[in-house]
């Protein structure tokens, strides 16, 4: 069996993106950074700064973009999360001037709980 068309996949994506739910957006959002950060932290021990920067760049990418679009008066709980990803971005900023893993390692160690959380959260209000 053949791989599908990489139109075929992007499509897809595209696909499955147009139609989740905000819940299952942010889910995904969290997915990818932490993927971006694994490869990025993987890419440090393997001394490839240009693919760990590629990796770290788009996480803090997805990193500004959940700032961004938090909306820290309709939540009690949304200024911590509003420092703790300000902390996380700069971080990851020393992380990947200074070519450290551990602190890339770190960084994901954080948003994996909060990952996990909206994963449940989304779960519960699909159901």
């Amino acid at each position: 069996m053949t791989a599908p068309a990489p139109h075929l996949r992007d499509r897809y994506l595209q696909d499955s993106i147009n139609t989740a739910s905000p819940a299952k957006l942010l889910v995904m959002l969290y997915d990818r950074m932490i993927l971006d950060l694994n490869q990025g932290e993987e890419a440090l021990r393997a001394a490839d700064r240009a693919l760990a920067n590629d990796k770290i760049s788009h996480a803090q990418e997805i990193l500004i973009e959940l700032r961004t679009t938090l909306h820290v008066d309709e939540w009690e709980g949304a200024p911590g999360l509003a420092n703790l990803y300000g902390y996380i971005l700069t971080e990851l900023i020393g992380a990947t001037i200074a070519g450290d893993p551990d602190r890339v390692a770190t960084c994901r160690k954080f948003l994996e709980p909060l990952r996990d959380a909206w994963r449940e959260a989304a779960a519960a209000a699909a159901g």
